[in-house]
C-alpha cells in the first residue's frame, strides 16, 4: 500500500497536521492563570463546540478497526451500541448535566464526595485512571498502529509514539480549550474520510441492494437471540444502557466537555447535537465492515477495514483523506483522555493532599501526570489482543466489568436521598472485586492458564449479561447497607436537584427568560424527534 501512497495523499496528511497543530497552538497561546482555565477551558464553551467535542472524543481509531471488524463478523448488530448511546446522551443533557453544573463540580468523582464521602471519590478516580489505560489509550494506540501499519508499513510502536507526541504538544500546553477547538476540525475530517470509504464501497458492491445480495440476511438485523455470544437482545436492551450510562454520564473523559459549558442550556444542546452525530457511526464505520466481507469473503474480524485500505478501492488523494481521518480520530481522543487523566490526578488526588499549592504548580502536576499515564499505556498495548479477537468487543467487555457499581451509586444517589456513604462504599467495593475477578479469570482462560469447568463457564457468561447481574448485586448491596445503617446523608436530595449547594460557579440564563423558553421547547422537540427516529431505525432492523 505504501507504494501506492502518492504525493497528493501525503499532501493531504501534511495539511491535516498543519491545521490541527495550528489550531491547537493558537489556543495554547492563551495564558492559563487558573486550573479552571486549563482543565475546563474557563467554563466558557458553547454548545456547538461541546457537541463536536463529545463526538470526536468518543470516536477513535478503535472504532474504525473494531466497528468494521464486528460488522464483518456479525453484521449491523454492533451498531446497537452506537444507537443506544443516543438515548443516554439525551438523559445526560436533561438530567445529569444540570446536577453537575449547578453544583459547580470540577470533576465527576467530586460529585461522589459531595453526595457520599471521600472514599467513593477516591474509588472512582482510581478506577477511571485504570480504565483509561486498559480500555482507552492502549486500545486507541494499538488500533491506529494496526491500521497505519497496513496502509503505510509503519511499526505499531513507532506510530504510537509519534502520534502521542503530536497530540501531546498542544494538549499539554493548551489544556482543554486547545483540545476542544481542534476537535471541531478533526470531527469534519474523520466524518468526511469515513463516509467517503462507505460511499465508494457501496458503489463498488452495487449499492445497498447489491450488498444485501452478497451477505446473509442476519447481517442486516440488529437484534440477535438471547443465546448469542456477543450481542444477545437481552444484553443490548438491559446491559448496554448500564455501560452507556457509565461512559456518557459518569466518565470524566466524556463529561469534562460538559463541565466546561458556559450554561446548562449550552450543555443540553451540546449533548443533543452529539446525539444526532451518533447516528453516523453505523453508516460510516459498521457498514464498511459489511462491504469488506462482501468484496473479500476470506477476511474476518479486525482485518476488515485494513482490507479496504490495502485494496485499490480508494483513488489518489482519498487514501490520504482516510489516513487523516484515522489520525484525527486518534489524536482527538488521545488529547481528551490526556487532559481528563491529568484533571483527575491533579484535582482528586494531589490537590486535596496539598491544599496550599499554587495554581501554576497544579497545572504543572497535571502535565507531568499526563506524561506518566501515556508511557504506562504504551507499555500495555501488546496485551490488548490477549482479551479478545475483536478489539471493539474487548473494549465493551472490560467496560461492562467496571461500570455497574458506579452506575448504581450514581443513579440511586441522584434519585433517592436515603442512599448513604456506607451503602455507596460497599457497593463500589463489591462491584469492583467481582468485576476484577471476571476480568482476571477471562484473561487466564483465554490465555490457556485456567481450564476448570466452573471458571471457564464463569468467563464465558456474555459480558452484557454479566453487567446486568453485577448491577443487580451492587444495587442490592447499596440499598440494603444504606437502609440498615445511619440515615444521615452528606447531601439532601430532592428529585434530581441536589440541595445544599446553591451557589454554582456559573451564571445561567433565568428559566423565565423568553430565550430560555424558546430553547427549552426546541430542545424538547429535537430530543423527542431523535429518540423516535432511533426507535424507528431499530424497529426496521429488528
Amino acid at each position: 500500500m505504501f507504494d501506492n501512497f502518492g504525493f497528493l495523499d501525503s499532501s493531504v496528511i501534511l495539511l491535516y497536521f498543519a491545521v490541527t497543530l495550528g489550531i491547537g497552538l493558537y489556543f495554547a497561546r492563551r495564558k492559563d492563570a487558573t486550573t479552571v482555565d486549563y482543565f475546563l477551558a474557563g467554563r466558557n464553551v458553547g454548545w456547538v463546540a461541546i457537541g463536536f467535542s463529545l463526538f470526536a472524543t468518543n470516536i477513535s481509531s478503535e472504532h474504525f478497526l473494531g466497528l468494521a471488524g464486528s460488522g464483518a463478523n456479525r453484521g449491523l448488530a454492533v451498531g446497537s451500541f452506537e444507537w443506544m448511546a443516543i438515548f443516554i446522551l439525551i438523559v445526560m443533557g436533561w438530567f445529569v448535566a444540570p446536577v453537575f453544573l449547578r453544583l459547580g463540580v470540577f470533576t465527576v468523582p467530586e460529585y461522589l464526595e459531595i453526595r457520599y464521602d471521600r472514599r467513593s471519590r477516591v474509588y472512582l478516580t482510581s478506577i477511571s485512571l485504570f480504565a483509561y489505560i486498559v480500555t482507552k489509550i492502549s486500545v486507541m494506540l494499538f488500533a491506529a498502529g494496526f491500521l497505519l501499519n497496513h496502509m503505510l508499513g509503519w511499526d505499531v510502536y513507532t506510530t504510537a509514539i509519534i502520534l502521542v507526541f503530536l497530540a501531546g504538544i498542544y494538549t499539554v500546553v493548551g489544556g482543554l480549550a486547545a483540545v476542544i477547538y481542534t476537535q471541531i476540525f478533526q470531527t469534519i475530517i474523520l466524518v468526511a474520510g469515513a463516509l467517503t470509504v462507505t460511499f465508494i464501497g457501496l458503489h463498488e458492491v452495487g449499492g445497498w441492494s447489491g450488498l444485501q445480495e452478497k451477505l446473509p440476511a442476519d447481517y442486516f438485523t440488529i437484534f440477535k437471540p438471547m443465546s448469542d455470544p456477543d450481542f444477545p437482545w437481552t444484553g443490548i436492551i438491559f446491559g448496554a444502557p448500564i455501560v452507556g450510562f457509565w461512559y456518557w454520564c459518569t466518565d470524566q473523559y466524556i463529561v469534562q466537555r460538559v463541565l466546561a459549558a458556559k450554561s446548562i442550556d449550552d450543555a443540553r444542546k451540546g449533548t443533543i447535537l452529539a446525539a444526532f452525530l451518533k447516528l453516523l457511526p453505523v453508516l460510516m464505520l459498521v457498514v464498511p465492515g459489511l462491504i469488506a466481507v462482501a468484496l473479500f469473503p476470506e477476511i474476518s474480524g479486525d482485518e476488515a477495514y485494513p482490507a479496504l485500505l490495502e485494496s485499490d478501492l480508494l483513488p489518489a488523494g482519498v487514501r490520504g483523506l482516510v489516513v487523516a481521518a484515522i489520525i484525527a480520530a486518534l489524536m482527538s481522543s488521545l488529547a481528551s483522555v490526556f487532559n481528563s487523566a491529568a484533571t483527575l490526578f491533579t484535582v482528586d488526588f494531589y490537590q486535596p493532599r496539598h491544599p496550599e499549592t499554587s495554581e501554576r504548580k497544579l497545572i504543572l502536576v497535571g502535565r507531568l501526570a499526563t506524561l506518566f499515564i501515556t508511557i504506562t499505556a504504551i507499555l500495555w498495548v501488546p496485551l490488548t489482543k490477549l482479551i479478545s479477537t475483536n478489539i471493539y468487543i474487548y473494549m465493551q467487555s472490560v467496560q461492562s466489568y467496571i461500570s455497574p457499581p458506579i452506575v448504581a451509586v450514581f443513579l440511586f444517589g441522584i434519585f433517592w436521598k436515603r442512599m448513604n456513604a456506607s451503602g455507596a462504599f460497599w457497593s463500589l467495593i463489591t462491584g469492583g472485586v467481582l468485576g476484577l475477578t471476571r476480568l482476571v479469570v477471562e484473561f487466564m482462560v483465554n490465555s490457556g492458564l485456567l481450564t476448570d469447568t466452573i471458571l471457564v463457564s464463569f468467563a464465558r457468561i456474555n459480558f452484557l449479561h454479566f453487567a446486568i447481574f453485577l448491577f443487580i448485586i451492587c444495587t442490592g448491596v447499596l440499598v440494603v447497607v444504606s437502609l440498615l445503617s445511619d440515615s444521615k446523608t452528606t447531601q439532601q436530595a430532592s428529585g434530581l436537584m441536589i440541595a445544599g449547594v446553591n451557589t454554582p460557579d456559573l451564571s445561567f440564563a433565568p428559566v423565565s427568560s423568553p430565550k430560555a423558553r424558546i430553547w427549552t421547547k426546541q430542545n424538547v422537540f429535537t430530543s423527542v424527534f431523535i429518540c423516535v427516529l432511533v426507535i424507528g431505525l431499530m424497529g426496521l432492523l429488528a
